[in-house]
């Protein structure tokens, strides 16, 4: 078995949502490791290209792509152009994710549904067209033991209430069932499906909450582990669940979250 910086040699790996915070992380890092990589993006192209360009630096080839992920002829150009560029895809990390907070009574249908199309919809339409090209391809046992791997990115609150934040956290919730129905459904055909769930990680989307001393404080009475992730935390459980280092793992959600889902308010009134 190749080493773990070696171990997505012959890879082709999509990640959405990647020209920040988790998936830029998780791109890079695929990259590192061997893969080639199609780095999807929405609106940040800037971005996009930038990570693009620091896996091409660090000696793979990657492509960055412009899609929206909640819309179907979008997804299927996405997987069009990983095609093109590189022949096939191995790996999918669906990452791509977005927060439209308000409290229930105040929250507009317009951000329910966003969010819901964007975070569960839109990784199951990454999924479907990627489980049908790894169909299509066939297993490849020179390049993995599986015939394709999936990562999804799910998060603490799959399994953790989020006054205030009801659309994700259902989205969530959603994304954990998507993942174990597809991963029950296709282990047969040797792909591979899961979830990571991360906690507080320190990523443009929850600036607020670790910004500030105050903020940070008070965020960290919530995990047992003393500290706020970092986005290489999370992509290095991808780049673990997307190897065949992995291989007898499927339907799985690995939680990276300082253990916050310990429930630490109840470590002094057990």
């Amino acid at each position: 078995m190749p080493p773990p910086v070696l171990a997505l040699a012959g890879h082709v790996a999509l990640v959405t949502g990647a020209s920040s915070g988790l998936g830029a992380a998780t791109a890079r890092t695929l990259g590192a490791a061997g893969a080639r990589v199609v780095v999807n993006y929405n609106a940040d192209r800037e971005g996009g290209e930038a990570v693009a360009a620091s896996i091409r630096a660090g000696g793979s080839q990657a492509l960055a792509v412009q899609a929206d992920v909640s819309q179907e002829d979008e997804v299927e150009a996405l997987l069009a152009a990983a095609r093109g560029a590189f022949g096939t895809l191995h790996v999918l990390v669906a990452n791509a994710g977005l927060q439209q907070d308000a409290r229930a009574e105040e929250m507009t249908l317009a951000q329910w549904r966003r969010v819901i199309e964007v975070n569960l919809t839109g990784q199951f339409l990454c999924c479907r067209a990627a489980i049908r090209e790894f169909l299509r391809r066939g297993p490849a046992p020179k390049v993995s033991r599986a015939t394709g791997k999936i990562v999804c990115m799910s998060s603490v609150h799959e399994a953790i209430p989020w006054a205030g934040h009801v659309n994700y956290a259902a989205s969530k919730g959603g994304v954990m069932l998507m993942m174990k129905s597809l991963a029950q459904e296709f282990a047969d055909r040797r792909i591979r499906i899961n979830s990571i769930a991360p906690g507080a990680i320190r990523t443009p989307i929850n600036r607020a909450a670790w910004e500030s001393e105050a903020a940070e404080e008070k965020l960290l009475r919530l995990i047992p582990y003393g500290r706020i992730g970092e986005p290489e935390d999370v992509a290095q459980a991808a780049l673990w669940l997307a190897s065949d280092l992995s291989d007898y793992v499927t339907g799985a959600t690995l939680f990276v979250d300082g253990g916050m889902t310990l429930y630490p308010g109840f470590q002094d009134n057990g």
